[in-house]
């Protein structure tokens, strides 16, 4: 992309202008979108710039400081375009937010949205899984330096999924020889001998997200072949106790609904040449009242204990459905004016102010 040297300056103060030439090996279908649809999501993000578009020439006038972001939000997609990656409306949102977190001073801006958007982890299948944010982008430089990883964040943020295409990839490259995927199955009590069935159907409903993932990251004919190996294990966290787990990779999942003693044991099962990630997400436990949660705990016990990581994503860095983020927002605003914990009244307790319950 080629531009004006600086930006020009109109008469009125404040004002600024840029002028943006598209090479033409990108056609401007691939900056603009189809419909202009990637050129809406920018000039909705910027309203006081104007944004022009003849030929292969972007122009943008208006706001000295938008100008110079809306300038920098297609230096952005010129080199994310260049690595032959599409931009999407999700991709250019994302950049966006990122840049403008920078500037306000909310993050370090240490690395840049084409850094963030072009971090290919793990093809598969003909799509590559790769980080779509700043947060999630360092969660997976974590895993990577790290022995042991904790991903802390709502719903919808990757925690789990990035962790397992690390895993799959650790696999492939022979930094491991299996992956152990486990979860603790609260709503048995761990305690799954009253279930109906083999013991495949019973651990199956607590284990069935990691099934999914896994066939989105491996041939699915495969994976019956590598759990018969044993080079995938996928298993409830009371099958954890009294192992060692030496050249693993090592994923405990919804690590929330465990037990201080739980986590302890899961955290002792560390072998030589393994690496553990845990994910969970504390403000949606399940455990019975009163069990203190293993995975709020471990924060305190756990920080600053050297090759000892702790990520923590936010609904910014939810991709999922765009609403599922303000899904996550609306909760957490409605838990501190009302003194909630997930929009419920404190694990049912009586309100302190004696206030009666409704009746028809």
């Amino acid at each position: 992309m080629t531009q004006t040297p600086s930006a020009a300056h109109s008469p009125a103060q404040g004002q600024a202008s840029a002028r943006i030439t598209v090479p033409a090996q990108h056609p401007m279908v691939t900056v603009l979108g189809s419909g202009d649809s990637l050129l809406r999501v920018i000039e909705k993000a910027f309203p006081a710039a104007d944004i022009h578009v003849r030929g292969n020439e972007i122009s943008a006038v208006g706001d000295t400081h938008e100008v110079a972001l809306v300038q920098r939000v297609f230096d952005e997609m010129m080199l994310v375009l260049r690595t032959g990656q599409p931009m999407t409306e999700d991709a250019v949102e994302r950049s966006i937010a990122m840049l403008k977190a920078s500037e306000n001073g909310e993050s370090d801006g240490r690395e840049t949205p084409a850094e963030v958007l072009t971090q290919n982890i793990l093809s598969s299948r003909g799509r590559t899984i790769r980080p779509k944010t700043l947060n999630q982008k360092r969660y997976v430089d974590a895993i990577d330096k790290h022995t042991v990883v904790f991903g802390i964040g709502p719903a919808g943020t990757g925690k789990t999924y990035l962790a397992m295409a690390k895993a799959v990839q650790a696999l492939q490259s022979k930094q491991v020889t299996r992956i152990i995927l486990t979860r603790p199955a609260v709503e048995a009590g761990e305690r799954l001998g009253f279930l109906p069935g083999t013991l495949y159907e019973k651990i199956d409903p607590y284990l069935r997200p990691l099934y999914d993932a896994l066939h989105d990251m491996l041939d699915p004919d495969s994976i019956p072949r590598l759990m018969a190996a044993g080079t995938i294990e996928v298993a409830p966290l009371a099958y954890m106790r009294g192992r060692t787990l030496n050249d693993a990779f090592i994923i405990l999942d919804e690590a929330q609904n465990t037990s201080p003693e739980q986590m302890k044991m899961f955290l002792t099962r560390l072998g030589f040449e393994s690496k553990i990630v845990i994910t969970g997400d504390v403000t949606q436990v399940d455990l019975p009242g009163g069990t203190k949660s293993g995975l709020r705990q471990v924060q305190e016990i756990l920080d600053g204990v050297d090759d000892v990581h702790f990520s923590r994503l936010t609904s910014h860095d939810v991709v999922r459905h765009k609403l599922v983020g303000r899904i996550v927002d609306a909760y957490e605003l409605y838990d501190s004016r009302n003194g909630t914990e997930n929009g419920g009244h404190n694990g049912g307790r009586t309100p302190k102010s004696g206030a009666k319950a409704k009746g028809k």
